[in-house]
């Protein structure tokens, strides 16, 4: 039960701030965004502020920002269509009703003769046989259908409207979200926990660990292991792990003295197989502001160039898509980190929030970084592609992803509960 919370408010949050990052760059761009949703499938909860309905849906894998004109526009008034108009204190038509008039009475009932809701806003209409008479739209005007409103999408409103710098920024800010988090994340950790040092000095020591019971101290500086100078924390994890149940000499530094303390590793699996020795001492930390604000971003980095690593082996075949995990094996990572405490969660969820960025930013159809694709070919062409071909390839890019996100899952089962 825990994992599962834990992964509800993992995904969330990161769900969330990516879709936050598209909305406020959409928006600051003046772009109509009619919906900001968290999950797909039926709504489980909704709320209208301003222009923007924010939901939450009932499957929790992904989400999205409906901006207006990303997709044809659904609201067409074709000539000869009887609708209602609602108008404000200025005269300017306010509501459209398209159909139902009869629950409408003090509409204005008309016969359309030409209406234009996204450049002229205007609708001219018959009111009878002879008369004709031209009314203008508000811009934020609703068309009702079946009772529901729907805010038209003047032209000036939509995303193809906005300059190609605008449209970048929009796309691109949902990833950058996800790094963003990813660095608040690690400097969160690394301000709560320590930054953490790779020298020889000693940090917290494990109660009843080997360590512990030789007479190693927190703050004690290793000198040597068996003669071996040691200046790394790395160096000493590396002469530790290879030496299970074999007595070492350790040199140390204690309050300006130098002593010699032996001590025996235990013995443990390592996670690439075989046995590894430990002696519970963890690596030291100091605790700094500005030094975790350089953690967050150095570490965001070395995530970021594993992963990009990790990809190019898959795609030049170093690596087997077998070693990819989807939801399944997302879960067990997530529990494995649930039970090492809040801290290990906190910074597994920086690594996934940086694996979604990266994922996002990826040229393949229906994600961000195909559509970032077509604005890229956009600026070379000095015109857009045609958008229902755009809108075919997102298509068929996402029953493609579909389909690999099947095959995934289906080896994180075999992974994880076949095997």
């Amino acid at each position: 039960m825990n994992t599962f919370i834990a992964i509800v408010i993992i995904f969330g949050a990161l769900v969330f701030f990516h879709e936050l990052g598209h909305l406020m760059l959409a928006k600051r761009a003046g772009i109509l965004c009619r919906e900001f949703a968290i999950g797909f499938g039926p709504k489980i909860f909704s709320s209208k502020k301003g222009e923007t309905l924010y939901t939450v849906r009932l499957l929790p894998l992904g989400g999205f920002v409906r901006m207006a004109g990303e997709d044809p526009e659904g609201i067409e008034i074709k000539p000869g269509a009887r609708v209602g108009l609602a108008f404000d204190d200025s005269h300017r038509i306010k509501q459209i009703i398209i159909n139902q008039l009869s629950k409408y009475p003090n509409a204005k009932v008309v016969t359309v003769e030409h209406a234009d809701l996204e450049r002229e806003l205007i609708i001219r209409a018959h009111v009878d046989e002879e008369l004709s008479e031209t009314y203008t739209i508000h811009p934020e005007a609703d068309c009702i259908q079946d009772g529901v409103p729907t805010q038209i999408a003047p032209f000036d409103r939509q995303f193809g409207s906005k300059s190609l710098l605008n449209r970048f920024l929009a796309i691109f800010a949902g990833p950058f979200m996800n790094f963003l988090l990813a660095f608040v994340l690690l400097a969160v950790y690394a301000l709560t926990q320590g930054i953490p040092l790779n020298e020889s000095k000693l940090g917290k020591i494990d109660p009843g660990g080997p360590a512990a019971e030789a007479g190693l101290q927190k703050g004690d500086q290793v000198l040597s292991v068996d003669g071996d100078a040691v200046n790394t924390w790395e160096e000493l994890v590396t002469i530790i792990q290879k030496n299970p149940k074999e007595e070492l000499q350790f040199s140390i530094e204690r309050d300006g003295e130098t002593m010699a303390v032996p001590v025996t590793p235990g013995e443990r699996k390592a996670q690439q197989g075989g046995a590894e020795g430990f002696v519970g001492v963890y690596m030291p930390t100091e605790v700094s502001f500005l030094g975790s604000l350089k953690y967050g971003i150095e570490k965001s980095g070395q995530l970021t160039v594993a992963i990009v690593q990790a990809l190019g082996q898959l795609v030049t075949g170093q690596i087997s898509i077998d070693n990819l995990s989807g939801p399944v094996g997302i879960y067990q990572y997530t529990d494995k980190a649930a039970d090492e405490g809040a801290f290990v969660l906190l910074q597994w969820a920086a690594f996934l929030s940086i694996n979604l960025g990266i994922f996002n930013l990826l040229p393949l159809p229906a994600l961000d970084g195909g559509r970032l694709t077509f604005l890229a070919l956009e600026g070379i062409r000095g015109k857009p592609i045609d958008p229902q071909k755009e809108g075919m390839v997102h298509f068929i890019g996402f029953a493609l992803l579909m389909l690999l996100m099947i095959v995934v899952t289906w080896n994180d089962i075999h992974k994880f509960f076949i095997q």
